[in-house]
């Protein structure tokens, strides 16, 4: 009896043993697990997205709002995405009653157009998204100025100028007529240009060739031996050495500068511009496919603007804002832009 009773107390002690080492080897297996990175599928699916969106606005904008929707549509090619050229006042009209998703800016939104939104309740999300130095254009053959004064412009500009020819201006240029061109009232690069270069904005002579579509004021001024126009810089660089451009100095006499992406920066080119998309905060939340488009819009900016011709932001700048935008912040980002070039 006592044998049998010693066995058994054996076997229990074998039995009390090996459950103590499952346990140690189920902790130490399940520490070891916890310990490793957690594996993510092994395949991300995009996801598929359908709809529209409506962008209207500013020509300068356009050729960056458009490279964007056509990589867009690569991805998700059941979006349709439309894109016009209203100019920034005319885009604005259609945005501020909610008939758009996105409009293009070549300027700030104004007081009145703050308020026409208001009214109809859309609420927006302003995002600057390149630099721009516009170009003061003449005809490739114009062999007597190379650089031209804020004051000379004025004195062409100004309502009421008196200045018909190009030896109004300055007495050794020839006596010849200035053929002028520039963008529409509908245009943010009129206000632009009116505030900047006259001192008022949208305060012009009117005795000049206007159009919201900036490839005419391509053809006008490359058509013309004594033409002078005032036209964004991408189409400048887009159309290849059919327009000269001028160095613009603040004054007569003053350091000329000319545009490129230094100057455009630091600003010390006189006529250097934010350009920005505004963006309808409410249809956004609502369309998935407009906030993927935003984001995407965002996360491609810097190398999109840089190929169609204007100047990037910082890119610690698109790093910024893409971060807040993914975290649901939608306010700031002018102020973001501005912390980072000053």
């Amino acid at each position: 009896m006592e044998k049998r009773s010693g066995a058994r107390e054996g076997v229990s002690r074998t039995v009390l043993l090996a459950s103590i080492v499952t346990v140690v080897v189920v902790l130490i297996a399940s520490a070891l697990y916890l310990s490793l990175p957690q594996q993510r599928p092994a395949t991300t699916v995009t996801q598929k997205l359908s709809g529209s969106i409506v962008i209207d606005g500013s020509s300068t904008v356009y050729p960056i709002s458009e490279a964007v929707a056509e990589a867009f549509s690569k991805i998700h090619p059941d979006v349709k995405i439309t894109v016009g050229i209203s100019g920034t006042g005319g885009g604005f009209k259609r945005f501020v009653i909610g008939e758009t998703d996105i409009n293009d800016a070549s300027r700030f939104i104004t007081e009145s157009e703050k308020e026409s939104a208001r009214r109809n309740n859309i609420k927006w999300i302003e995002i600057p998204i390149a630099l721009e130095g516009l170009a003061i254009a003449v005809h490739p053959s114009n062999n007597w100025v190379d650089c031209i004064s804020l004051e000379e412009l004025r004195m062409i500009w100004r309502p009421n100028s008196t200045v018909k020819k190009w030896s109004d201006v300055n007495p050794q240029w020839p006596n010849a007529d200035i053929k002028l061109f520039g963008p529409g009232p509908d245009s943010g690069t009129f206000d632009y240009f009116t505030e900047r270069v006259v001192g008022k904005a949208r305060a012009s002579r009117t005795d000049y060739i206007p159009s919201e579509d900036d490839h005419v004021l391509i053809m006008g001024v490359s058509s013309e031996r004594y033409s002078l126009g005032y036209i964004p810089y991408a189409y400048v660089v887009a159309a290849e050495g059919k327009v000269k451009v001028l160095a613009v100095s603040e004054k007569k006499g003053g350091t000329c500068v000319r545009p490129n992406d230094e100057t455009v920066i630091s600003g010390k080119y006189p006529l250097s511009r934010p350009l920005f998309i505004y963006v309808n905060e409410d249809k956004m939340l609502q369309k998935p496919e407009l906030k993927a488009f935003v984001e995407f819009y965002i996360e491609n900016a810097e190398k999109i603007v840089r190929k169609v011709g204007y100047t990037p932001l910082p890119k610690e700048y698109y790093t910024t804002i893409l971060k807040l935008f993914r975290e649901g912040k939608y306010t700031g980002y002018f102020e973001v832009y501005k912390s980072l070039t000053k």
